[in-house]
C-alpha cells in the first residue's frame, strides 16, 4: 500500500502543470479565417493582460473573475 502511494505522489509531481490557452497564431490559419484569428488573438492578450495585472495586484481568486472583466471594460472604453 505504501508503495502505491509513493508511486501515485511521484506522478502528480511528474505530471507537467497544465497551461492556459495557447495564443491563436493566424499565420498558422486558413487564409478565410484570418481575420477572425487576429481578432480572437487581440482578446487573448487583453485577457493576458488583465489576468497579469491581478497577479500583480495580488487579487483574492473570489475576485479575480470580478477585477478581468472590470479591466476589460475598461480597456474597451479607452478604445
Amino acid at each position: 500500500m505504501r508503495k502505491i502511494l509513493i508511486i501515485a505522489a511521484v506522478a502528480l509531481f511528474a505530471v507537467p502543470a497544465s497551461r492556459a490557452q495557447v495564443l491563436v497564431d493566424p499565420s498558422k490559419v486558413a487564409p478565410e479565417y484570418r481575420e477572425a484569428a487576429e481578432k480572437r488573438r487581440a482578446e487573448q492578450i487583453r485577457q493576458r493582460d488583465c489576468a497579469q495585472k491581478a497577479d500583480a495586484e495580488k487579487v483574492l481568486p473570489r475576485d479575480r473573475t470580478t477585477f478581468v472583466n472590470q479591466c476589460l471594460d475598461a480597456l474597451a472604453a479607452k478604445q
